[in-house]
C-alpha cells in the first residue's frame, strides 16, 4: 500500500487511434506511482490522443501506522527537561493534542500527537529528565479522531410536592374570665423574703482530651523543574550579589489623569489600551540610559555595559514566575510597549512562552501592586544587576505647598548589586523614574 494520498487516474479516452500502441501495464503502474509518490521516476511516453488527469482525494491512508515522537531540539542554554505526562497509554488523541510536556528551567514545551489515533506506548516516566531527540512515545495513527465526550445526562425531575394537608382545627377559645366581684375588696398583707439575683450557670469547659474533628492531612508533591530553577537562581542571587534596596515614592495624580484623558483616543488609534505599566517601563528605560551602570553586569572581572535596554517583565503563572523580555525598550513609545506587553501576557496566559521569549534581559520590573503589596524588597534576577519593584497605589495624605492633600501614592523599591552600583547611581535612577511617571507628558506618548 502506498503511503501517500490516493490518486484517481481518469482517462478521458479509453480508445486510441488506429495504429497506436496500447499502454502496457508496466507503463500504467509507473505513471500511477509517479503521481502518488511525487518522485522523479522515468518518464512514460503516452499517446497524444490519450490525456491523463490526477485528482487528489483526501484520505487518512497516509496517516496510518505507528509513529514515534521524539523530544525537540533544545536551545544551547538548555541541556534537558523533565517530563510531565498529560496522557497515558491507550488514551485517544487528536492531531496536535498535547500528550506530554517537557518542563525546562524557563518554560514548558508541549509535545503533541502527529495524528488522530491512540497513544500506544509511553517510553519515558513522569518526572524523568530527557534530552534532545530522545524518543518519548508512540502513537497508533488511525486517522479517526476521538469521539467527543458525552454530555452529562440531565438531572431527574424532582418529585412533585406533596398535596398540602388539611388545615388543623383552630384551638379552642379560652374560657371567659370570671366576673370580678363588685364592692370593696379587703387588703391582705403577704410576708415575703428578699431573694438573691439569679446567676447564670457556669459553662462546662471543653474536654481538652477530646479529639478535634476535621481533617489534618498532609501531602507532598515534587517540585517541577521551573520551580527548582527559580529557587536555585534566587538563592544564587543572594549568595553572589551584595544586594541593597533603596526606596522612593511617586505621586501618580498626573499620570492617572493623563491616562483617563487619553485612554479612548489611544485605544482607537493603536488598538491597545493605555495601562500604567508602559509609562513605568518607558521611564525605566530612559533612566537606564541615563545611568548605564544600572544596566551593566559583572562578567568575571570585567564590567559589561549595554547600549540597549531589554526589560524583563515579571508575570505570575500557575507554573511559577516567568520573566518574558521586552527588547529595545529604549526605542519604543507607549503604544509599542503596550503591544509588546499584550503579546507576552497572552503567551504567558496560554502557556506558549518560548525559551527565546525569556532569554536575555538587562533589567527587571516587577509589579507586586496588582496583588496589593504595599512595600517589598525584590530579589535581583541574575545575571542582571538591578530590579525595580512597583507596589499598590494608595490614597495617602501628603504635604503639597504647605497643605495636606490626599494623593494616589506608590512606593518604588530598587534592589541592586552594591558591588557594581553605588548608592548615588541607585538614588539618581529612582529619581529619574519618579520624574518620568509624575510627568508622563515629558516622554513621547505617540498619541
Amino acid at each position: 500500500m502506498f503511503r501517500g494520498k490516493l490518486i484517481r487516474l481518469v482517462s478521458r479516452s479509453t480508445k486510441t487511434w488506429a495504429g497506436a500502441k496500447l499502454i502496457s501495464t508496466v507503463e500504467l503502474q509507473a505513471k500511477q506511482m509517479q503521481c502518488i509518490m511525487h518522485q522523479d521516476l522515468p518518464s512514460v511516453r503516452l499517446p497524444k490522443e490519450t490525456s491523463w488527469k490526477c485528482r487528489r482525494i483526501h484520505t487518512s491512508l497516509r496517516a496510518h501506522g505507528i509513529e514515534e515522537v521524539k523530544a525537540p531540539n533544545f536551545p544551547d542554554s538548555i541541556t534537558s527537561g523533565d517530563v510531565k505526562l498529560i496522557k497515558k497509554e491507550g488514551d485517544p488523541v487528536a492531531v496536535d493534542e498535547v500528550v506530554l510536556e517537557i518542563e525546562t528551567d524557563k518554560t514548558a514545551i508541549p509535545v503533541m500527537s502527529p495524528g488522530d489515533g491512540t497513544v500506544q506506548k509511553i517510553l519515558v516516566k513522569d518526572g524523568e529528565a530527557v534530552k534532545s531527540q530522545q524518543p518519548l512515545f508512540t502513537v497508533n495513527v488511525t486517522g479517526v479522531a476521538p469521539a467527543p465526550a458525552k454530555a452529562d445526562a440531565p438531572p431527574a425531575p424532582s418529585p412533585a410536592p406533596a398535596a398540602p394537608s388539611a388545615p388543623a382545627a383552630p384551638a379552642a377559645a379560652p374560657a371567659p374570665a370570671a366576673p370580678r366581684p363588685s364592692g370593696p375588696v379587703e387588703a391582705t398583707v403577704v410576708k415575703s423574703k428578699p431573694t438573691k439575683p439569679a446567676t447564670a450557670a457556669p459553662q462546662r469547659l471543653a474536654d481538652p482530651t477530646k479529639t478535634i474533628s476535621g481533617t489534618r492531612t498532609e501531602h507532598a508533591v515534587p517540585m517541577n523543574k521551573m520551580r527548582r530553577r527559580i529557587a536555585q537562581r534566587l538563592k544564587e542571587a543572594q549568595n553572589t550579589a551584595a544586594m541593597l534596596t533603596t526606596f522612593n515614592e511617586c505621586d501618580l495624580s498626573k499620570l492617572m489623569a493623563f491616562r483617563k484623558a487619553n485612554l479612548e483616543a489611544f485605544t482607537k488609534k493603536h488598538g491597545v489600551k493605555l495601562s500604567l505599566m508602559s509609562p513605568f517601563l518607558k521611564a525605566s528605560a530612559t533612566a537606564l540610559m541615563d545611568q548605564p551602570v544600572v544596566n551593566a553586569v559583572i562578567v568575571d572581572e570585567q564590567i559589561v555595559y549595554r547600549d540597549y535596554v531589554d526589560i524583563s517583565v515579571a508575570v505570575a503563572t500557575p507554573r511559577g514566575l516567568v520573566v518574558p523580555v521586552i527588547r529595545n525598550a529604549e526605542s519604543m513609545d507607549y503604544s509599542e510597549i503596550e503591544r509588546a506587553i499584550a503579546s507576552v501576557a497572552e503567551k504567558a496566559r496560554t502557556g506558549n512562552l518560548s525559551v527565546a521569549d525569556m532569554q536575555g534581559g538587562t533589567f527587571t520590573v516587577s509589579n507586586g501592586g496588582v496583588f496589593g503589596s504595599l512595600l517589598s524588597m525584590p530579589i535581583i534576577n541574575p545575571p542582571q544587576s538591578a530590579i525595580l519593584g512597583m507596589h499598590a497605589i494608595v490614597q495617602r495624605p501628603v504635604a503639597i505647598a504647605g497643605k495636606v492633600e490626599i494623593r494616589p501614592m506608590m512606593y518604588l523599591a530598587l534592589s541592586y548589586d552594591h558591588r557594581l552600583i553605588d548608592g548615588r547611581e541607585a538614588v539618581l535612577f529612582l529619581r529619574k523614574v519618579k520624574a518620568g511617571v509624575e510627568d508622563p507628558t515629558s516622554i513621547l506618548a505617540a498619541i
